[in-house]
């Protein structure tokens, strides 16, 4: 059968559509009806009916706006079909169901990219609203900020995909019931409560960017879909100092992406990365945001990891890195931010500046605690003080156990040759 004018490319330009607009239709559509199911459900239809036409018409020249227009009117035709009369439902919506009319939302294209801005960070906010429960909110946000599917979080959460389903029904039906609007807090203090929670449901969406499991070891859409909010968060709030330092830490970290994988796709460690392959404008403009926060003279966490990124990303080789300022960094976080994550990326840290055997004694408290056992990252910085110590036969069982815990492929696949050159 031959294809239509659309034909593979449309199908190919559907996909790239739903990675790219369906957090932006969400949004939008959420802001009106005040219901994420509903929004939800007109994002699908509106993505179905896509399917049809840009296969049979081809891809219109702003899909974004396309896909979002439909969206807006299938919701409308879906409370006319209804009778939803619903209070917590936008007033336009339901004045239009009554006159028979089913209008695109009142956006000017050129106005698009603002307002759309507005409404995604207005869901987002609504994602970690405190009346819902903090470990459902990361969820929320993968779900319909991101648009990462209920399968693909349950595996990031290490759950049932049913389990995970039911949490996501519940938050939405929370949402609802208790009224939540899908815009900014006007009041300050309101903003600055929620705020905390936002910015790490940004950075656990940046991370989940670099997966940890699955066969993409770098997911960049997240990556920028993270940036991306970072920027708006830090334009809405621009005197707050963890704001702006979480926006200076991922643009650091992903300043570095592109020599995170050889030419076969196999991971690179920091040691062995191809530092001309780092992306200049990131890290100076990464830079001038750390500066910036670190000006107003309140520290806080991102700034703290942001100011470690920096170092990586100005220093000539991996030898020359100033690790000892590095481990000083990673001190001061602890004592900020307790954690034995931040314990083991300490214990390299002092690995490298003064000995394997100094690092092994920061480490030695966590692997004694069994409270990481399952982190892969512990046993891989194991492995490497174990080496650096001169210990070849325990670091082999170390970076052994690491590949066992890891779910990515291509970092199982380096674990294990690491673990065969200590053989």
């Amino acid at each position: 059968m031959a294809a239509g004018p659309g034909g593979l490319a449309g199908a190919t330009r559907l996909e790239r559509a739903f990675r790219e607009e369906w957090g932006a239709v969400v949004a939008t559509l959420a802001r009106r009806p005040g219901d994420l199911q509903a929004a939800e459900d007109a994002a699908a239809d509106a993505f179905a009916a896509a399917s049809v036409a840009w296969a049979r018409d081809g891809v219109p020249p702003n899909p974004g706006a396309w896909l979002t227009v439909t969206a807006w009117r299938k919701a409308v035709d879906a409370y006319r079909v209804s009778g939803s009369r619903s209070t917590s439902v936008d007033p336009l919506i339901l004045g239009e169901v009554a006159a028979g009319r089913a209008p695109a939302p009142d956006l000017a294209e050129a106005d698009m990219t603002e307002t759309l801005g507005d409404d995604r960070l207005g869901l987002i906010f609504a994602c970690c609203h405190p009346a819902l429960a903090e470990e459902v909110r990361v969820a929320l946000a993968l779900r319909f900020v991101t648009g990462l599917t209920t399968r693909e979080i349950a595996a990031a959460f290490v759950v049932p995909e049913p389990t995970l389903a039911q949490r996501l029904v519940r938050a939405k039906r929370k949402i609802r019931e208790s009224g939540i609007r899908f815009t900014l807090p006007s009041d300050q203090k309101r903003l600055a409560e929620r705020l905390r929670s936002v910015l790490a449901v940004v950075y656990l969406v940046f991370n989940e960017g670099f997966a940890s499991g699955g066969e993409s070891l770098i997911r960049a859409d997240l990556c920028d879909e993270a940036i991306w909010l970072g920027r708006l968060l830090h334009r809405l709030l621009p005197g707050d100092a963890e704001t702006a330092g979480l926006l200076a830490l991922m643009l650091l970290h992903h300043a570095r992406a592109a020599a995170r994988l050889d030419s076969a796709g196999r991971p690179v460690l920091l040691a062995g990365q191809d530092r001309t392959r780092w992306d200049q404008s990131r890290i100076a403009e990464g830079t001038r945001v750390l500066d910036e926060a670190l000006a107003l003279r309140s520290p806080g966490p991102y700034q703290l990891q942001a100011a470690i990124a920096a170092l990586h990303s100005h220093a000539a080789s991996f030898e020359e890195t100033d690790w000892p300022q590095i481990a000083l960094l990673y001190g001061a976080l602890g004592r900020l931010a307790p954690s034995p994550v931040v314990e083991v990326n300490r214990s390299v840290a002092v690995g490298m500046a003064d000995g394997g055997l100094a690092g092994l004694a920061v480490l030695s408290p966590v692997l004694a605690s069994g409270a990481l056992d399952s982190y892969g990252p512990l046993h891989a910085a194991h492995g490497f003080l174990l080496e650096k110590a001169g210990q070849p036969e325990q670091a082999g069982a170390a970076w052994a156990r690491a590949a066992e815990m890891s779910g990515n492929p291509a970092v199982r696949d380096e674990l294990l040759r690491r673990h065969g050159d200590t053989l």
